[in-house]
């Protein structure tokens, strides 16, 4: 039962027979409503008792998913995890199952041809086009024998999708190394890790969790541990997991093929800002042109970095982040950890409260006793700047645990919609993140770059939380897939400026900001080696397209050996980055969106560069135009209206360093 209406579950007495009782519970709700739809006379439909009602149904599903599911992703239990991830792909069957439903098809296609739903406005009208959309594409227009092969194969990608994603979360691997293998490493880093005795010694071990993997790769100077950890990192899930994709894109190729698309490119692109595969494939073919000057440029800088460092100009892809981080010392006099000590987390939260209540117009306020999953979790209610009722609830959960989720991201546990009263069901979320804990006498300091993380993940939590989008299925970041990225990308600009800086900044000891010199050269330093770094991400966006395209032969890891020249370091024998690629079950065909909403979210920064930072006009703007909406409008749509003009890409493009 709810503690309250913004406390979903009670999180901390939860047991794996709750979630099964609840998740049952939920099923079993959707399914009588779902049947009480399809027994409406079809003279009698009307939006609310059948679209609405439609919608209002699978919420029960959603907020299982959002909360009890939730908990493979963060529950410290393991019977309790494994219990949650078996659930999280019941739920998922089961939505598969509704979307296949024939009676549930006849009764909104039935609806779709009253004279009420052809005089549909906005987004009641926007919902039923999208939901006929969907059944088009769950192959509805086809014959019965057809439709059933593309119902049992989208069963089998939910199942290889929770194998894969299982995989990689429980993958535990790292090295060990000995006194002598922390040479470069910071002390407080070498001090936050793990300890083991072995045969009379003390090593330490360096896991693949990204805030040991970075600072290791950035700082150490031994080249083969370097490689060592590199190499286990492109191991990641195991030669199994590399089965497990290359059944997904015979499963993905079969299903667009039967739905009459040319590729699982196709199909997916059909619903994105995009469009198409061939303006994918032209927008990341163009970057690649311009990225690859600036690319070129950075490796002569960096072979002559190593060749002064140890007299050779070899640069390897587990060199890059360690030279580089060596230019930061040696041309721009930044020392990344140095940087860290004037960002405890304290203070970086407290700036980024300040930054967001200021332009937005709302105000966070704590909630002590609120139920969490862990004695580390808090949670804040939202309200306006000056009102009196809380408008959702986020929680944070930012620092490692064993067997739990190892990146960052913000889950929508409970979103927003209009109830049947009229009032509005009040969001929920969850930002959880991996970033560095607190060790001996300090507190929890950020690197920059988790700084940077931490704000553009608190940009989904807004566009979750500052949602008013009457249907669920607009709500939040329900945006399309390629520009939901913008708004979080837009809000990293705010670690960049001086001004707010030192604001928040203070050094965990004598309490300075972080001097002025300092971010000077950090500012200056932005686009170091920036070409070497975005060729990276157009090879996943690449290798990404290129396995769910025409032409495909089936071999990922003969085709990212063939593509792994974009990134301008040599493929690695042996090696399977893909298996460890999370994001090639959810954003398949789609990692392009990255840089694709980059552009977007850089364009629509520029109108708080001319008008200032943190104008409150322009920042409550945004939230009407741009978070507000949700996915209630086209993304390309939100941007004008923002802007006032066509979207453009120059100052994307300037952002990387180069000419425009």
């Amino acid at each position: 039962m709810p503690v309250d209406d913004l406390a979903p579950i009670d999180f901390a007495s939860l047991t794996p027979r709750d979630i099964a009782r609840e998740c049952e519970g939920a099923v079993a709700r959707c399914s009588a409503e779902l049947d009480a739809i399809v027994a409406i006379n079809d003279g009698g439909r009307t939006y609310r008792n059948t679209l609405y009602a439609f919608e209002s149904a699978m919420d029960h599903v959603a907020q299982a998913s959002g909360t009890y599911a939730f908990m493979s992703q963060v529950a410290n239990d393991e019977e309790l995890r494994a219990t949650a991830r078996e659930w999280d792909q019941e739920l998922d069957k089961f939505m598969v199952d509704v979307q296949f439903r024939e009676d549930l098809y006849r009764a909104i296609r039935s609806y779709a041809e009253t004279s009420e739903a052809q005089q549909l406005q906005g987004e009641e009208a926007r919902l039923l086009e999208r939901t006929l959309r969907d059944y088009r594409r769950n192959g509805f227009e086809l014959e019965e024998a057809q439709r059933q092969r593309v119902r049992e194969l989208f069963d089998r990608l939910i199942e290889l999708g929770n194998e894969f994603r299982n995989a990689i979360a429980d993958w535990d691997d790292g090295i060990e190394i000995d006194e002598a293998g922390t040479t470069g490493l910071p002390p407080s880093f070498v001090e936050a890790l793990r300890t083991v005795e072995r045969d009379g010694a003390t090593r330490y071990r360096v896991t693949l969790d990204y805030p040991e993997l970075h600072p290791f790769m950035a700082n150490a100077e031994r080249e083969d541990l370097r490689r060592e950890l590199f190499i286990k990192d492109q191991c990641k899930g195991g030669r199994e997991n590399v089965d497990r994709l290359e059944e997904a894109i015979r499963v993905r190729t079969e299903i667009a093929s039967i739905l009459g698309y040319d590729s699982w490119a196709s199909y997916v692109l059909e619903t994105r800002m995009a469009r198409d595969r061939q303006r994918v494939e032209a927008f990341l073919a163009d970057l690649r042109e311009r990225v690859g000057v600036k690319a070129t440029r950075d490796m002569e800088a960096l072979a002559d970095t190593k060749e002064a460092h140890t007299g050779s100009r070899d640069v390897n892809i587990w060199d890059w982040r360690f030279y580089n981080n060596l230019q930061l010392k040696q041309d721009y006099q930044v020392d990344d950890f140095k940087v860290a000590e004037y960002f405890p987390l304290d203070a970086c939260l407290a700036g980024l409260f300040d930054v967001t209540q200021s332009l937005l117009g709302v105000r966070y306020e704590p909630v002590p006793d609120a139920p969490v999953w862990d004695p580390e979790v808090q949670a804040f209610d939202v309200y306006d700047a000056k009102g009196d009722e809380p408008l959702a609830r986020f929680y944070m959960d930012l620092f490692p645990r064993p067997n739990t989720f190892s990146h960052a991201a913000a889950f929508p546990l409970r979103q927003g919609r209009e109830l049947p009263d009229g009032s509005y069901q009040r969001p929920v979320s969850a930002i959880v993140a991996n970033f560095t804990r607190p060790g001996g006498e300090r507190p929890s300091l950020l690197r920059h770059q988790e700084v940077i993380t931490l704000f553009h993940e608190f940009g989904h939590i807004l566009h979750q939380c500052l949602t008013r989008a009457r249907c669920m299925r607009f709500s939040g970041t329900a945006t399309e897939r390629d520009f939901v990225e913008a708004p979080s990308q837009m809000l990293e600009h705010w670690c960049w400026d001086k001004e707010v800086l030192q604001g928040f900044t203070r050094h965990y000891q004598t309490g300075e900001p972080l001097p002025a010199e300092t971010i000077d050269a950090m500012v200056g330093a932005k686009t170091l080696n920036s070409g070497v770094f975005y060729m990276r991400q157009l090879f996943f966006a690449t290798l990404d397209l290129t396995y769910h395209s025409p032409g495909f032969d089936g071999d990922t890891t003969g085709t990212l050996a063939r593509l792994h020249d974009i990134t301008g370091f040599p493929y690695i024998e042996g090696t399977h980055f893909q298996s460890g690629f999370g994001h090639l079950f959810g954003y398949d065909a789609g990692y392009y969106g990255y840089l694709w909403s980059h552009v977007f979210g850089d364009d629509m920064f520029t109108r708080f560069e001319s008008a200032g930072l943190m104008d409150p006009a322009i920042g409550r703007e945004y939230r009407e135009r741009i978070l507000e909406p949700g996915g209630s409008v086209d993304g390309d749509a939100m941007v004008r209206n923002f802007l006032g003009r066509e979207p453009e890409n120059q100052a994307f493009l300037r952002g990387l360093g180069l000419e425009v």
